[in-house]
């Protein structure tokens, strides 16, 4: 993998010298779970944690997330200290061990964390529903979360550790309890937001999971780094060749070994020639897939859709919002005629009815000058109603004009008329 453009910037985790110590009741030290680690982890960076279990992962993420103070050392994330509680906003984390509230469904879990990051409530709706999709859990989405498998408890774990689109996004053994096809998603998921530019940490004990996505990685063991750097630095064999032809028959084989032996003087020869293994990973999730061409039925947890739009790469997020608008515009206005439609009709008597189509067939005149009535008021219509008394209405409202017999040293008061 090419190195990330971003390493001219300030690392976003700063890891320098970083020790830490557990000690028993006495204050005696008991286990020095992480001695004299430094690694920093980049913007934009696929960065891999990994280790056999005990070897001080969790540990080294716990005082990421400021959940451990470290013993000794220096540890800086996003420029600050990881105490700092305006970073946490900035962090998803999915820690080894999914603890949810088991009497909520997955759907009230994804609400209860997107309510204390203060998401928006739309916001909130629409990415609940894209990450329920994205991880397959759309159909037992109202079931209680004590009765999901582990997997699928897992799967509810990765939604709640995007709910708020972190910058930095911790996974602590994401594909523990997965099966392949959660697996592989896991694994796109992460390649996916790489792309996009999100910063990930991906500690794990499963070696194959960690090769596919990683930029760099550091080896734990016994608490120490052993060794770290890029997939290609650590993995590739100085001491063979690969060589990859279309199918050949045994003739050519021998001819290709024939030569490399001349050509070498006998020093060099065919070690091995046998038609290659696809990885059983593969094999698995086209079984999955004939059978889903099939409509073959499974219960619990779904394949899973594309990962959530919030989510996608740059390039595709441009025009999201757009889109997100003219959906929920277009559901907005089919669901008003919906409930229209639907909407009991109040009843009418007959004699109102008359009444109210009287009314609505009564063409529309444009609004004549207001007339005076006794110099106090006015009224619209061109002719008043037959019954009304437009002398009693002159009257009443000439009661607030000023008299026009009395001059400017008679009163020019409001009075009452006699």
């Amino acid at each position: 993998m090419p190195e990330p453009e971003s390493r001219t910037t300030r690392p976003l985790v700063d890891c320098q010298g970083l020790t830490k110590v557990f000690k028993d009741f006495w204050m005696r030290n008991r286990v020095r779970a992480v001695d004299n680690v430094s690694f920093q982890i980049h913007p934009g960076e696929v960065f891999g944690l990994l280790g056999p279990n005990g070897s001080g992962k969790s540990t080294t993420i716990k005082m990421i997330l400021g959940l451990l103070r470290p013993t000794k050392g220096r540890l800086a994330v996003f420029g600050k200290s990881p105490s700092d509680v305006n970073t946490k906003r900035r962090i998803g984390y999915l820690p080894e061990e999914s603890y949810l509230y088991a009497f909520l469904n997955a759907r009230e879990t994804l609400e209860y964390y997107g309510k204390l990051f203060g998401l928006d409530r739309r916001i909130r709706e629409s990415r609940i529903d894209e990450l329920l999709e994205m991880v397959g859990l759309s159909a037992v989405q109202f079931r209680p979360v004590r009765e999901y498998s582990k997997g699928m408890q897992r799967r509810i774990g990765i939604a709640q550790a995007l709910i708020n689109d972190p910058e930095l996004l911790i996974l602590d053994e994401p594909t523990t309890g997965l099966d392949p096809i959660g697996t592989r998603q896991i694994k796109d998921l992460i390649i996916e937001l790489g792309r996009r530019g999100k910063t990930v940490l991906l500690s794990s004990h499963l070696l194959a999971d960690v090769e596919d996505c990683v930029d760099r990685m550091v080896i734990y063991y016994g608490g120490r780094i052993r060794e770290q750097g890029t997939c290609e630095q650590l993995l590739e064999a100085h001491d063979k060749t690969v060589l990859e032809f279309d199918r050949l028959d045994g003739d050519m084989i021998s001819a290709i070994d024939r030569l490399v032996r001349e050509r070498s003087g006998g020093e060099r020869a065919l070690n091995r020639a046998a038609q290659p293994r696809q990885r059983l990973e593969d094999l698995f999730i086209q079984m999955v897939e004939k059978a889903r061409s099939e409509r073959a039925g499974n219960s619990g947890a779904q394949h899973g859709g594309q990962t959530a739009a919030f989510l996608r790469a740059v390039p595709e997020r441009e025009t999201v919002g757009e889109a997100v608008i003219d959906r929920l515009v277009a559901a907005g206005s089919a669901e008003d005629l919906s409930r229209a439609s639907e909407a009991p009709k109040p009843r009418v008597a007959p004699e109102d009815d008359a009444l109210i189509g009287s009314l609505m067939n009564q063409p529309e005149t444009p609004s004549a000058p207001s007339t005076p009535l006794g110099g106090g008021g006015a009224i619209e219509p061109d002719e008043p109603p037959a019954d009304v008394d437009l002398g009693v209405i002159g009257s009443l409202l000439e009661v607030d004009q000023p008299r026009d017999s009395e001059g400017p040293g008679g009163r020019a008061g409001r009075g009452r008329t006699p």
